[in-house]
């Protein structure tokens, strides 16, 4: 996970990535469509209206799903809505 300005280089990275389980897929597209959007193989890219909306789903999101990435996309989430054109990656493989 990174942020971005634009299509440019990070400006803010993770420290962790997401790890890929069978769960996330399972996830329903109703309720989590931000997060059921992720890709293993794709890059998955939110702007600043869509943050609000995965920051809603990450403080719903079963425990089972949980673990430190979930903590570092709050915080690289805060690092979109501080400034303009800044975008949230989830980098696939």
């Amino acid at each position: 996970m990174n942020v971005r300005i634009g299509l440019g280089k990070p400006i803010a990275r993770a420290q962790v990535g997401l790890e890929w389980t069978d769960l996330l897929p399972a996830l329903d597209s109703v309720n989590f469509p931000m997060l059921w959007a992720l890709d293993p193989y794709g890059d998955a890219v939110f702007n600043e209206r869509q943050v609000p909306l995965l920051l809603a789903e990450l403080d719903r999101l079963p425990e089972v799903y949980g673990g430190e990435w979930v903590n570092q996309a709050r915080e690289l989430c805060q690092v979109v809505q501080s400034g303009v054109h800044r975008f949230l990656w989830f980098v696939g493989d």
